[in-house]
């Protein structure tokens, strides 16, 4: 299936505080230079803040980890998990439609959600509270068929029963997850034939339907505002901002390391040379001045990990980079590995140059005001 960004598109995205300190310390989990590893927990804390997946989350999430867009677009587009366009803002119904479930009534639940929400999927419901979608198999073809609302899975439905379930969601009641026929888990519908003594001790609900009521976390999506999270490789709670180390100048990885991560090694600074025919290597400084260097974050297009590789090639000021000429410009672009491209595509000279004289572009506005 072919997945593409939806074609009405935010101008921007940025982290709630709760939010950004949760991926932060995510980030942390990871050795010094694969911070890109952290690339799923936070587009889907970016996609649960906002509902579904946008590019400027695309983009914010990339920059947090020095990642160049295409390789963040490829993970996002990849996993269906991420949602490219809108949905529903009560709950968006994920219909198994492979085999088991089809035989067993999937395509009358599809049914139900052509009649109740949208002719079509991914299309939003007239009301914008719902959005459906027919997904490949959700691996639990014993209780076929089935549906995936929000994070739970809706076992055992009849046609009959995932309409009550779109009603009691629309008046703002959350139906119990789990088989929606009396069964307790996966046991056969005539009863246990075996580990009968099991009964004893066991909760209401199968375990994780179990966790979904006891925590009232069905359809409701994380919005930063739940009890604080802990990050305890660190020993500390999430909520206060961690430290994010640095990717590793000297320590760039093998090549076949790289390789398994979809990115080149960084090279140290000393070991930059011009190709040939990339034009000329700008003047650089072996260290800021006295006053330090310049958030060059400010500059659209460069994150923490572009960040640290102009520092390792000598380039600290706004002012620097404003100088640079055509073959300058064409030389940087060639040896920013990883992000070849990236000072033409987004006029970096231009932008430093009105940093330097001490001015504001739009992009250095937000990212003062943490928009970005």
């Amino acid at each position: 299936m072919l997945r593409r960004l939806y074609h009405d598109q935010p101008a921007h995205f940025a982290f709630t505080p709760a939010n950004r300190a949760w991926a932060e310390a995510q980030i942390t989990k990871y050795p010094e230079g694969r911070q890109a590893s952290a690339i799923i927990p936070l587009l889907w804390r970016a996609q649960e803040q906002e509902g579904w997946l946008t590019r400027p989350a695309i983009e914010h999430v990339a920059d947090m980890l020095g990642m160049a867009y295409m390789r963040a677009l490829e993970v996002a587009s990849f996993y269906f998990m991420f949602q490219l366009q809108p949905v529903g803002s009560v709950a968006h119904f994920q219909i198994c439609g492979t085999t088991t479930c089809m035989i067993c009534g999937a395509e009358d639940l599809v049914a139900v959600c052509r009649d109740k929400i949208a002719d079509n999927p991914h299309t939003l419901s007239a009301d914008g509270k719902f959005s459906w979608e027919e997904v490949e198999c959700l691996g639990s073809c014993a209780n076929a068929p089935m549906a995936q609302i929000g994070k739970d899975y809706y076992e055992d439905l009849t046609a009959k029963r995932l309409s009550e379930i779109i009603d009691e969601l629309a008046a703002g009641k959350v139906p119990v997850p789990g088989p929606q026929n009396g069964r307790y888990a996966s046991e056969p519908l005539s009863g246990l034939t075996s580990l009968k003594d099991m009964d004893s001790g066991k909760t209401q609900y199968n375990a994780s339907v179990q966790l979904a009521v006891d925590i009232g976390d069905t359809v409701k999506r994380i919005d930063g505002t739940e009890v604080p999270l802990t990050a305890p490789w660190q020993g500390k709670a999430a909520k206060e901002t961690p430290r994010v180390p640095k990717p590793a100048a000297a320590k760039a990885p093998a090549p076949d390391e790289a390789e398994k991560i979809g990115k080149p090694p960084v090279k140290p600074a000393a070991t930059l040379t011009p190709e040939a025919g990339a034009g000329t290597k700008p003047r650089s400084m072996k260290a800021p001045r006295k006053a330090g260097a310049d958030d060059l974050k400010l500059i659209k297009g460069v994150g923490p990990k572009l960040e640290a590789l102009l520092h390792q090639m000598g380039f600290f000021h706004f002012d620097q980079i404003a100088k640079w000429s055509a073959a300058e410009v064409a030389w940087v672009d060639e040896n920013l590995e990883g992000f070849k491209g990236r000072v033409t595509r987004d006029d970096w000279v231009a932008q430093a140059t009105v940093l330097a004289e001490g001015g504001e572009t739009e992009f250095s506005n937000r990212a003062k005001k943490g928009e970005v």
